[in-house]
């Protein structure tokens, strides 16, 4: 299956947020959810179909334009799912841009990596200088008592043109070195919160397998490791309630 979305959030001239374009084909399907909270528009992104299965080709485009103020988030956790043993790794690539004044706040629900599943996730996300962002990713290695499958999940995240963030993490049987001990600790849940812009948070240690590190230029990196997801969120959520740089962000 080949599927594309996009969503085009704009500043309204009266200092709010307006969706210019919101256009998704299943399953990736986009949807503007509740009442407009101060300048902030949020849409939720709904799985119209079971997956990723292997063999699918999902690509995803959010532009936030200067001033707007755009949160992303989805109804329910993506499972990656294995289909037929014969296709290529299922793929989902995000493309997301942040202009000057702008911020964007993408809080997903976790992707799980089923049994037998082979998934590539690929996120290039560039923000420009005056911009400010929130990208949340967390991974769930295996339904319940089950072993996990293949992912691979690539982020590049680029500030004012130059590169912030750069990270792959491949867990699985069919993961290079792989072993549960060797690349999460023994953990079965990993996070990862970037933060980048104005007006960021001091570090600071989270619990015991979580800590909040800054990156060279105007950013922090949270991560969290977990017997199960609950811990993570545990370390995780309170930065994404009160992230102190988006919420005070204006153009």
């Amino acid at each position: 299956m080949r599927a594309e979305a996009r969503v085009v959030a704009e500043a309204d001239g009266r200092g709010g947020t307006r969706l210019a374009v919101l256009r998704g084909e299943s399953p990736l399907l986009l949807r503007r959810t509740g009442p407009l909270a101060g300048d902030e528009v949020t849409v939720h992104l709904v799985g119209g179909a079971a997956g990723p299965l292997r063999g699918d080709d999902l690509r995803l485009d959010i532009e936030v334009g200067p001033g707007a103020r755009l949160v992303m988030r989805s109804v329910a956790a993506q499972l990656a799912l294995p289909g037929r043993p014969d296709a290529p790794p299922s793929r989902l690539e995000i493309h997301a841009t942040v202009a000057a004044g702008a911020s964007l706040r993408w809080l997903p629900e976790p992707l799980i990596a089923a049994a037998g599943c082979h998934h590539l996730a690929i996120t290039h996300v560039s923000v420009a200088a005056g911009g400010a962002l929130l990208w949340r990713d967390d991974l769930v290695c295996g339904r319940h008592g089950e072993a996990p499958g293949d992912v691979r999940a690539d982020v590049t995240i680029r500030y004012a043109g130059s590169t912030l963030h750069r990270h792959e993490l491949s867990v699985g049987p069919g993961a290079p070195g792989w072993s549960g001990a060797a690349v999460l600790g023994g953990g079965r849940a990993v996070g990862a919160l970037i933060l980048a812009g104005p007006n960021l948070p001091d570090p600071a240690l989270l619990g015991v397998d979580a800590a909040l590190m800054p990156l060279t230029g105007p950013g922090l990196l949270a991560t969290a490791v977990g017997t199960d997801i609950r811990q993570v969120r545990a370390a995780l959520d309170p930065l994404c309630a009160a992230p102190a740089g988006l919420l005070t962000l204006r153009p």
